[in-house]
């Protein structure tokens, strides 16, 4: 399976990953022949990138079946999730939240990250996508940092509401394009307050899920919000969920500013060590995350473009590389593999 720019689409290409609304329905199946409709259809929609099946990549496998449904029933939930407790409706928030708890447990037993970070987001998903992804790297960052399996549990669902408090703030302030006012920046400052309020109406809550939600916007530094904490005032847990969110969150577009590329969002996140970030877990970031998803094209130094086939651990810039075309003329070859970490000549320049 190989991961394309919308652009690079072509009709009859095969849909390779459903593609969700924000309830978690299907908009488009997996396995479908593109159309131009189709693919001019999901432009409207901001879809950035698809996964389309390539039988030359057929080893690439970017998802397991049980983690694909456990994610369409999670964003299913969520809507249910955030009214139950937004409403205080203990019971039936503490039922729905067994979706999200589920999810996480998967994740900790799995331990396959490569297969889990990417998903397909349009304009209408972005929100419950980005939070669900957001929990499922901070899950993996708190297991590399040694958190127990309870603490995970707990992490991976303060992360996934980590932007509960913004329901309480008007969508015009929170779709708005261009520049917020002062007020209105104040504003949003104030949604990790309106989260712990949210939480706080419902026991069962414990304290690293609000330390996650109250705490994620916070910069080792003091220059975060909303308290302007610094250090070691700042949990542990609300550490591992800034760096997720902030990763993820630059890494798609928005309304209001266009997406990182993966080396950037990544060099963004290296260089907010000791001032953003709590530099342990920069650390163990880098020894965790790799940069370019599999089955992204890429281009090298050499002027050649391949795909990602597969990470080397601990140099999350040197994949192994799968080469399909020629370089000038662009047609199918017999396809060969270069593995970066044995090429230190060759590096790669840009996501073709």
């Amino acid at each position: 399976m190989r991961l394309e720019f919308i652009n690079r689409v072509r009709e009859n290409d095969i849909l390779g990953k459903s593609i969700l609304t924000n309830d978690g329905s299907v908009l488009l199946r997996a396995g479908i022949e593109l159309t131009a409709q189709y693919i001019k259809k999901l432009k409207e929609l901001g879809v950035f990138y698809l996964y389309i099946e390539d039988e030359r990549l057929e080893d690439v496998y970017v998802e397991d079946e049980r983690l694909s449904k456990l994610k369409q029933l999670t964003m299913k939930n969520m809507d249910k999730v955030i009214k139950n407790l937004n409403n205080a409706n203990r019971k039936e928030a503490k039922d729905s939240l067994m979706i999200v708890e589920n999810l996480i447990e998967y994740i900790i037993d799995s331990g396959d990250i490569n297969r889990s970070l990417y998903d397909i987001k349009t304009h209408d998903n972005y929100t419950f996508v980005h939070c669900i992804d957001t929990g499922i790297m901070s899950a993996f960052l708190g297991e590399a940092l040694g958190f127990r399996d309870d603490e995970l549990k707990e992490l991976g669902k303060g992360a996934i509401l980590h932007d509960i408090g913004k329901t309480k703030i008007s969508n015009k302030i929170i779709n708005k394009k261009g520049s917020l006012t002062e007020d209105e920046f104040l504003e949003i400052k104030n949604h990790p307050i309106y989260g712990r309020e949210i939480l706080l109406k419902n026991m069962y809550i414990s304290d690293i899920v609000l330390k996650a939600v109250e705490q994620h916007h916070e910069r080792v530094n003091g220059s975060g919000y909303p308290y302007g904490l610094c250090g070691n005032q700042i949990s542990k847990f609300g550490k591992a969920v800034c760096i997720c969110d902030v990763y993820d969150a630059v890494s798609n577009d928005r309304s209001y500013r266009k997406k990182f590329s993966p080396n950037e969002a990544y060099e963004l996140i290296l260089a907010g060590s000791g001032t953003m970030f709590d530099e342990e877990m920069v650390v163990k970031f880098k020894d965790t995350f790799a940069i370019y998803p599999l089955g992204c094209c890429v281009r090298l130094s050499n002027n050649v473009e391949g795909y990602v086939i597969r990470q080397n651990i601990g140099f999350p810039d040197r994949p192994v590389i799968r080469v399909l075309y020629d370089a000038e003329t662009r047609r199918p070859i017999h396809f060969y593999e270069v593995d970066l970490l044995e090429h230190l000549d060759i590096v790669i320049e840009s996501i073709a």
